[in-house]
């Protein structure tokens, strides 16, 4: 079996944390910086940021940069700065990155001085990075210190040990409110590919209010609609790569899809209720990790930034400055909140409801078995639901986690069905008090619910 990626894409990638060393203090701050597409003057880099610390743990930012080889054919030999402060309002300090013994490590890396790093109130930060050879640079995140990263201390999280899990033991669906064969007739859901290297099937799905599941059936360019009276199929006009799916609550549906051969650069592509072409809207960041509807509208878990970003507000596109000045380290919640989530190492993962730049509550979980990517984290009642894998070299299961404030409240686990490949981070949705499935088997898709009772 192939073992889950390592990075957790829910809220927050896996956070990395060692080490300090002092730093001085900056007046002038570089604004932010969007590259511009096809530039040939480019630097990549990539950072995990730790978004949810413990009190006394020391902070270690690490990057790595990618960029052209030296003029001796040598690697790239790049440069960077950390820009970064207590709390999250103030000036920043300046401290120049280190090149690390290897790229495993961290090619580049700043440790944050413990005066800062240990501030009850988290630290905010951003870096410039740069190529020394032809001066290429990129801010990372890309709001830089509009929209830097910000990083909690957990004071007060709920501590939840669930030991090791139990596999064999996963629990039967209440109903399968969807079941199709594979085609491309009416209500049926394509798929793609062969025996020898796997086959694709529906890329993703949501679950509205009133129990109406929508698949995105992008192999065969159509959104499948199943409601309490029947189903409907509705063409869209989507590129047939794997892609993220949403709908809005009057109807309006997002797919959030990969650069491909006529686009570039990845893309939210807006349309009505009847699958008419709203808008078209090119990410800040050069790729995606989840789509989701906040308060306002669809925002984006982008990466190399890590943040997730607002791509729309009030029905209209953000341009990519826009979305990058106003990101941000939680998925966007009613009455201003946010959810922040992070895998720390191998087997923990830590949770946080924040309210402006306070932890309002929060919970640390620590499993003796793996635990891998985070399909789903949402609030639920009085606290959050969690998807999140627990694997073995051997066997995977969904574990699904319902946490209160005395920790967890429901727990069962769900059994994987991945016969066809969809999107990294859809097979789970929550709508009202049902959990949805959404798996593939050689004889079709189907979508399963589960009821959540919580009998405490």
């Amino acid at each position: 079996m192939r073992r889950p990626g390592i990075r957790s894409l829910a809220g927050g990638a896996a956070g990395i944390a060692a080490g300090v060393i002092g730093g001085m203090a900056l007046a002038a701050l570089p604004s932010a910086q969007l590259a511009p597409p096809g530039s040939a003057r480019s630097v990549e880099a990539t950072h995990l940021p730790p978004v949810l610390t413990l009190p006394g743990e020391a902070v270690t930012l690490r990057y790595a940069i990618v960029c052209s080889p030296t003029a001796e054919g040598g690697p790239c030999d790049g440069t960077g700065e950390l820009f970064v402060r207590s709390g999250h309002s103030g000036p920043f300090e300046r401290i120049p990155l280190r090149r690390g013994v290897d790229s495993s490590e961290g090619r580049y890396y700043a440790a944050v001085p413990p005066a800062i790093a240990g501030s009850p109130g988290g630290i905010s930060y951003y870096a410039v990075l740069r190529d020394r050879a032809t001066g290429a640079a990129t801010t990372l995140p890309s709001g830089g210190a509009a929209a830097p990263q910000r990083s909690y201390r957990l004071r007060d999280a709920v501590n939840v040990h669930l030991g090791a899990h139990s596999f064999g033991a996963a629990r039967t669906a209440a109903a399968r409110v969807v079941d199709a064969a594979w085609g491309s007739a009416e209500h049926e859901l394509g798929r793609a590919g062969t025996r020898e290297l796997g086959f694709v099937g529906p890329s993703s799905f949501d679950v509205q209010g009133d129990g109406t599941v929508s698949v995105l059936d992008q192999v065969n360019e159509r959104v499948v609609r199943w409601r309490r009276g029947g189903a409907d199929d509705v063409p869209v006009d989507v590129s047939g790569g794997l892609a993220d799916f949403a709908v809005e609550p009057d109807g309006s549906m997002d797919v959030l899809e990969p650069p491909n051969r006529l686009t570039p650069a990845p893309v939210l592509r807006s349309f009505g209720s009847d699958g008419r072409p709203r808008w078209t809207q090119r990410l800040s960041d050069r790729t995606w990790a989840k789509l989701a509807l906040g308060p306002e509208g669809p925002v984006v878990q982008q990466q190399p930034s890590e943040q997730w970003l607002p791509v729309a507000r009030d029905g209209l596109p953000l341009d990519r400055l826009a979305q990058a000045e106003r990101g941000r380290p939680g998925r966007a919640l009613a009455g201003g909140r946010e959810l922040v989530v992070e895998r720390v190492g191998a087997g923990e993962l830590r949770l946080a409801e924040t309210s402006g730049d306070a932890v309002v509550r929060s919970w640390r979980i620590v499993s003796a078995t793996p635990l891998g990517e985070v399909q789903l984290a949402e609030p639920f009642r009085a606290g959050v639901l969690v998807v999140v894998k627990a694997y073995t070299d051997e066997r995977a299961e969904d574990l699904v986690l319902v946490l209160d404030g005395a920790g967890v409240a429901r727990a069962f686990s769900v059994q994987p069905a991945e016969w066809a490949e969809a999107a990294p981070l859809v097979r789970f949705r929550l709508a009202g008090s049902a959990l949805y499935h959404l798996g593939s088997t050689a004889a079709g898709a189907f979508v399963d619910r589960f009821d959540l009772e919580v009998p405490r």
